[in-house]
Order: structure tokens, then C-alpha cells, then sequence
């Protein structure tokens, strides 16, 4: 387990080249071995990880560029945990989704593998340079994907996904070198660790201007209203598993950002700008599931319904409490897994029609049952219907604002309300009443692939809206122990009043 981490993130790229002397009739058997071998691993780092210590474990480090303080080191606490565990789940089932007579298959598939290598690098990166890096790198696949394997105007789509986020972080490495640089002020060293940079308490006007460089880098890639417009256009445009894979994972690296950069590095900022983010936060929410509500395409519907959970998460977050953080941590694994489901359900139907329209669709409960059930089951979870996954997460990050802002949680609960109403039309439309076009009658219900897919999926739902504990104690240990932090940072008066002290009896 020494080398873990490294094996994590190198295995999936490493096995992506040698991809290439593959043959192409055996290249989908060859990337779902890769695919189940990296799973593996994730599951035993997950086996052989410490519950019980909130801080980094199987650390890893060696020096780069010795004179600038640049480093290959990583880490993993609970925070990061479990989005690895979600990164390698939700690639492979990616990878088994995908129709073998897919054009050009063996390049794609190997594409997967390098994201899967530059996903699980930004969650385990603890130097800010080697996080960058990965973090950059992300962009390159999934740029491919949606540009070569992606509907009529997917150069459009993936163009626009790549400025946007691209833009965002160069504002983001800017604001990484100048912590470098402040660091280097106080101490005489340059580094770019994040442990490193925790021990820093920076003035406050520092924290304002650190703050927002690494807000735009995240707000981007999450993403927060105004910046949303990239993600309906690359979803629509992209292949059913780049979906999967923008929506489970890539989306989270944003959310991950505010709880691994901005929220320890800047605890006074973050106090200063929590109502500012929590106003966007409700916009996005509410706006965002009405743009649904609008919607005639199912995978438009999907993908706004989909940034106004995100929005959930984001004000989670930044109630800068445990049970808000620790929320928002479980929602973004709990809508990885349900709107990958989502996106994959949305696949099935477009395999069969060619078309995402929801008035070409009616009646499919009666032609597809075993499909209907398990659109119904994702649909309820997503809804947030207790005893399903997505209950936990909503529930904890409402509470954890419910503690700051009770407008604010009453504000956001109606997300709840308005994502329920259009689900249930969409859901009425499409699946029930008579069947109504006959290209429906003859449609064929879930094959053995997708079977593969959707199953897991479902029973995850199931387990984890019934029994969160094995995901919420890891990551509950590590959040107390940064609001912690947070709270011993914090210059202001106000900050402290905001940010929950927490005693180390109760970090176990």
C-alpha cells in the first residue's frame, strides 16, 4: 500500500498506451479489465484506510523543481476518499455502457482511460502546481470526446466547454502563484503544498483577492450560475458516456476545490463572501430547475435538473459547518451516481429512437417496464425521496444552512418542490398513458449491458439512502478536523461566531 496513490493515478494511462498495440476487436474486453483492476485498487484504499484519522493517509512525496518548493505529493483523507471510489465505479460503468459498433471505439475508450487518470489525480494532488496539472489535463480528453464522438454541433459544444474552463484556471494559477509568493514572504521557503500553505494565516485583504481567483476556477467547472451556459450545450451535444462522466465526476472537481483550497486557506473570506454566494447558490437552484420545467428534450431536462443539484451542494458548502460540508460532500457522491444513471437512461431511449424529444415518447411503462422501474427509482432519488441516496445529502446540506440562514434554507428547500414537479411531468409524459407513436410499440426493454450498468447503480441508491453511515463517519472526521482549522485561522470576530469551533474529543 506504498505506493497506492501512484498506482491509482499512473495505472489507467500507462494501460491506455499500451491500448494502442491492442487490436480493436479486443479492446473493449481489454479497458473493462483495466477499468474493474483500477476499481480494485480504490476498494483497497478504501479497506485498508483509518476511519478513525481525520488527516492525510498514504501520503506520498518526491521532489520536482527543489528550488521553487514544486513537489509530487499526495494524499488522501475522507474528503477525497470516496470521490476516488466514485471516479474508478463510474468510469468503468461508463466503459461498459458504451455500444460496441461505437465508431472509432478503441480510441475512445482509450481517451476514458487517460481522464480516469487525470480525475483521480486532481482528487489525491496535495501540491498545488501537480493539482493544476491534472486538473488541466482533464480537459484534453474530454475535449476529444465530445468533439469526435459527439452530436451535430459538438465542436461547438466542446470548444465552448474548453474556454470556459481553461479561462477559469489561468485565474486560478494565478492566485496559486501569488499564495506561493506570500508564503515565501513570511517564511523565506517556496512551496506550493497545501499542508503547507494551512499553516499561513494570510491579512484579510489577501484573502479576498486569493478567494476569488480560486472561486472562478471552481465556480466554472461546477457550475455556478452565471457561469452555467458551457455545461447544457456539452451534455446535449455530447456521447451518452461523456455525459456520465462530465456529470458523476468532472462537476465534483469544482465542488472538491471549495472544500480542499478555498474554504481552509481563506476561512475569513469565505465568511465575508458566504452571503454573496449563498443569493447565487438559490439562482441557480431555483432558476435552473425551472429552465428544466421549460425543457422538450429529456437529456436538456437531465442536464439542467443537474446544475440545480450542483447549486444544493455549493450552498452546503459554504454554510462552513459540519453538517452543511459533510451534506455536500455525500451529495456530490450521491449525484455522481444519479445523474450518471440519469444520463445512461437517456442513452437507452436514444439508442433505440435516435431522438431525446419527450413528445416522440408516451406509454413506455407498458412497453419497457424493467426500464420505467429503474427511470423511476433514479427519478425518486434525485427528487430526494427518503430512503434513497439523494435524501442524506440534500438533508444534511439544507440543515447545515438551516444554522446560518433560515430564509436561505426555506429558499433553497423549494428547489425540492419545483425539481419534484417537473420529474413527475416528465416522467408522466414519457412513461405513462397509451402508446400514442408507433415507432414506441416495438422498442425492446433493458439488454444485458445495460443491465451491467443500471443495477449497480440502482442497488447503490438503495443501500446508501437506507444506510450512509460507511461514507458519512470517514468523511464527517476529516470535515470537523478542517472546520477546526478553519476556526483556529479565522482573524475575525465575526469568522469565529460563523465557523463552529470544534474540540478534538469530538474528531475521533
Amino acid at each position: 500500500m506504498d505506493y497506492i496513490l501512484s498506482l491509482l493515478v499512473f495505472f489507467p494511462a500507462v494501460a491506455g498506451l499500451f491500448g494502442f498495440l491492442i487490436q480493436r476487436d479486443a479492446m473493449r474486453s481489454y479497458a473493462i479489465t483495466i477499468a474493474i483492476i483500477e476499481l480494485i485498487f480504490s476498494l483497497a484504499l478504501w479497506a485498508n484506510f483509518d476511519a478513525s484519522n481525520p488527516f492525510m493517509q498514504f501520503t506520498e512525496h518526491a521532489s520536482i523543481v527543489p528550488a521553487f518548493g514544486i513537489n509530487y505529493l499526495l494524499g488522501v483523507d475522507g474528503i477525497s476518499l470516496f470521490l476516488i471510489v466514485l471516479t474508478t465505479f463510474m468510469s468503468l460503468v461508463g466503459i461498459i455502457s458504451i455500444n460496441p459498433n461505437t465508431k472509432d471505439l478503441k480510441e475512445l475508450l482509450i481517451a476514458l482511460l487517460f481522464l480516469e487518470m487525470t480525475m483521480v489525480g486532481v482528487f489525491v494532488a496535495l501540491d498545488a502546481i501537480l493539482f493544476y496539472v491534472f486538473w488541466e489535463l482533464s480537459l484534453v480528453p474530454m475535449l476529444y470526446i465530445i468533439g469526435v464522438w459527439g452530436a451535430e454541433n459538438r465542436i461547438y459544444a466542446a470548444i465552448k466547454f474548453f474556454l470556459y474552463t481553461f479561462a477559469g484556471s489561468l485565474i486560478m494559477l494565478v492566485g496559486m502563484l501569488v499564495m506561493a509568493y506570500f508564503y515565501f514572504q513570511a517564511t523565506g521557503v517556496w512551496t506550493f503544498s497545501l499542508l503547507d500553505w494551512h499553516m499561513l494565516q494570510l491579512p484579510f485583504d489577501y484573502q479576498l483577492w486569493l478567494f476569488v481567483a480560486f472561486f472562478l476556477g471552481f465556480a466554472i467547472k461546477v457550475p455556478m450560475f452565471p457561469f452555467h451556459t458551457w455545461l447544457p450545450y456539452a451534455h446535449g451535444q455530447a456521447p451518452t458516456v461523456g455525459s456520465v462522466i462530465l456529470a458523476a465526476i468532472l462537476l465534483k472537481m469544482g465542488t472538491y476545490g471549495f472544500v480542499r483550497y478555498s474554504l481552509p486557506l481563506f476561512p475569513d473570506a469565505s465568511v465575508y463572501f458566504l452571503t454573496p454566494i449563498a443569493i447565487l447558490s438559490i439562482i441557480m437552484i431555483i432558476y435552473t430547475a425551472m429552465v428544466a420545467f421549460a425543457q422538450k428534450d429529456i437529456k436538456q431536462l437531465v442536464a439542467y435538473s443537474s446544475i440545480s443539484h450542483m447549486g444544493v451542494v455549493v450552498i452546503g458548502t459554504f454554510a462552513l459547518n459540519p453538517e452543511g460540508i459533510t451534506g455536500s460532500i455525500f451529495l456530490m457522491i450521491s449525484h455522481g451516481i444519479v445523474s450518471g444513471a440519469l444520463f445512461l437512461l437517456v442513452g437507452v431511449i436514444y439508442e433505440r429512437r435516435h431522438t431525446k424529444k419527450i413528445a416522440e415518447f408516451g406509454g413506455l411503462a407498458s412497453v419497457m417496464p424493467r426500464f420505467a422501474l429503474i427511470f423511476g427509482i433514479m427519478m425518486m432519488a434525485s427528487m430526494g425521496l427518503p430512503l434513497t441516496i439523494g435524501f442524506v445529502g440534500e438533508f444534511l446540506s439544507l440543515l447545515g444552512i438551516y444554522k446560518v440562514s433560515e430564509l436561505f434554507a426555506i429558499l433553497s428547500g423549494t428547489a425540492v418542490v419545483v425539481g419534484v414537479v417537473y420529474m413527475l411531468y416528465a416522467y408522466k409524459n414519457a412513461f405513462f398513458g397509451e402508446v400514442t407513436n408507433e415507432k414506441n410499440r416495438g422498442l425492446k426493454d433493458l439488454n444485458g449491458r445495460e443491465y451491467t450498468t443500471l443495477i449497480p447503480l440502482t442497488l447503490l441508491v438503495v443501500f446508501l439512502g437506507i444506510y450512509p453511515k460507511p461514507i458519512l463517519e470517514p468523511v464527517d472526521n476529516s470535515v470537523k478536523a478542517m472546520v477546526s482549522l478553519m476556526h483556529q485561522k479565522a482573524l475575525t470576530e465575526e469568522a469565529r461566531e460563523v465557523i463552529p469551533e470544534i474540540k478534538s474529543e469530538e474528531v475521533k
